[in-house]
């Protein structure tokens, strides 16, 4: 059984309420190797690895490591649950300068520190598009997985206060 601490839960970010700088932290999630396992299953990469902890061992790593893809996917994850995009999330317009620093080994307790670098006005009224720089931290306070992440969202609604 996975656990996750509770997450910190923001009011919903508009485009206007995006602040260049602020910084969020997500609630952490311990990573087991079931987790590991249902991502091998869900996307068909039963890679040794990511399956026998012998032979993670006989690569170096202490046990059986996560795809570094199952690292995105749970940081979008842990930032999905502090709802901060909850009704103005439009689409992920995609992730940029990914880089996997550190394995993410079974028993790892991460979670994600994002902060909002640009944001810019879409050609298309009533959305903007915000960027974000994120990093996956581990227990250790390492940044395992670093990456940079752009997203559409709407403008406040003009009936609704901050």
């Amino acid at each position: 059984m996975t656990s996750t601490t509770s997450a910190t839960t923001y009011p919903d970010v508009y485009f206007e309420d995006v602040v260049i700088g602020a910084e969020m932290r997500s609630a952490s999630h311990v990573v087991n190797a079931e987790d590991i396992g249902s991502f091998c299953g869900l996307t068909r990469d039963h890679h040794p690895l990511h399956t026998d902890a012998a032979y993670a061992r006989s690569r170096g790593f202490p046990g059986v490591i996560a795809h570094g893809l199952f690292g995105v996917a749970l940081m979008e994850g842990l930032k999905t649950e502090m709802k901060i995009y909850e009704n103005s999330s439009i689409a992920s317009l995609g992730w940029d300068r990914v880089r996997f620093l550190q394995p993410v080994v079974a028993g790892d307790e991460v979670h994600v520190v994002f902060r909002f670098t640009e944001k810019r006005m879409s050609a298309r009224g009533g959305r903007g598009v915000v960027t974000e720089a994120l990093q996956l931290i581990n227990q250790c306070g390492d940044s395992v997985i670093e990456a940079v992440h752009t997203a559409l969202v709407l403008c406040r609604p003009a009936d609704t206060a901050p």
